[in-house]
């Protein structure tokens, strides 16, 4: 497209779209948002003055409909409508970035991968996690074989209330299944599994998990245990709460020469620790700590959106429709229904499929 902006349309303009990824379009150059659609009227009216020059839509129909000319459709919308319009904006033959979960089950996530490839254009997802500065630190310490080859993993999510959505519409949807597809599983879930998969350099071959809901008067589960069980007999343990009183992100990374740990921000690389018993260690253990600022009490995550936006481009720029990333997010959600499928039948271990093949 050579120095031609991206034209990029949004659909649902609620918190995240608001507050991450509009910001950080309207900070790049080489993109612009032309159009919005929204069915809140009040969501509608923000869209107007944050995007004077852009086009308003009631809905997603309306819009694709009308916008001949778009580059990419970005939806930002609870998960229940992920699969509709990603089909059919990619049939209209735009690129689509879409939020996480992909979809709540793998058979609208079938239907949106084969579209990509069908209508050869790139369908992205928004795994932000792995661009936060912290969790880079995580990769380069496993890619230089510091800590020797991985082992297991642990990732512990700490929250006090699910994520809340813009007051002008239904701020309680994430507990809300027939919109959601699911709780904290379901709305976290996607961070915790896209990073084991990263980190083990491979995919999950079985499960167990344990969903419980604490509050009363929701149909979704608000805490998560899932154990992972990797090729090479490797395996991740992830804990996923909204009830935890606290906000923080816990992430430990075992290998066979050492460990990488972070805590929000603060990071300790631990390396040569004897496999004695001993609490003393020896002259060659070294314990490296520091501080990188990475943003995770900032919930719209804009600082590492232009990493993953810039990411999607170079699936564009190559033809990658279905790309590997959109293959890891299918697999996130096929982790997530057989969680939710190994919890109801008192934690029985749930084998995984084969990962998705285009």
């Amino acid at each position: 497209m050579g120095n031609t902006k991206h034209r990029i349309a949004v659909v649902g303009y609620g918190f995240i779209s608001g507050k991450g990824h509009v910001p950080a379009f309207l900070k790049r150059s080489d993109v612009e948002v032309v159009a919005v659609a929204d069915i809140c009227p009040a969501r509608l009216e923000q869209a107007k003055k944050d995007l004077p020059s852009a086009r308003l839509y009631n809905d997603y129909q309306s819009m694709l409909e009308a916008e001949k000319n778009l580059d990419i459709v970005d939806i930002a919308t609870p998960p229940y409508a992920h699969a509709e319009i990603a089909v059919a904006a990619l049939k209209k033959g735009f690129h689509v970035l879409c939020e996480k979960p992909l979809a709540p089950t793998t058979q609208d996530a079938t239907k949106m991968l084969k579209q990509a490839a069908e209508s050869q254009r790139v369908l992205f997802p928004c795994h932000n996690y792995k661009h936060a500065p912290v969790v880079k630190v995580i990769e380069d310490c496993i890619k230089s074989g510091r800590i020797g080859d991985v082992t297991s993993v642990t990732l512990q999510t700490f929250r006090n209330t699910h994520a809340k959505g813009v007051k002008e519409w239904n701020t309680d949807w994430r507990r809300e299944n027939s919109l959601s597809g699911g709780g904290i599983a379901m709305d976290h879930g996607s961070h915790s599994f896209y990073l084991t998969f990263s980190w083990l350099a491979s995919l999950p071959i079985a499960l167990t998990a344990k969903s419980i809901k604490l509050a009363p008067n929701w149909d979704t589960e608000d805490n998560l245990t899932v154990t992972l069980e990797f090729p090479g007999k490797k395996f991740a343990h992830a804990y996923l709460s909204w009830t935890a009183g606290m906000r923080k992100v816990i992430y430990t990374v075992q290998g066979t020469k050492g460990a990488v740990s972070v805590s929000d921000d603060d990071a300790e690389i631990s390396i040569g620790f004897p496999n004695t018993g001993s609490h003393s260690g020896t002259s060659d253990y070294k314990v490296e700590k520091f501080t990188i600022e990475s943003d995770w009490m900032d919930a719209s995550h804009t600082k590492w959106f232009n990493s993953m936006f810039d990411k999607m481009l170079g699936c564009i720029s190559r033809g990658e429709f279905v790309n590997d990333e959109i293959r890891e997010s299918y697999a996130c959600v096929e982790v997530i229904e057989k969680c939710y499928l190994s919890s109801a039948r008192q934690s029985q271990e749930q084998k995984l499929e084969l990962p998705y093949r285009a």
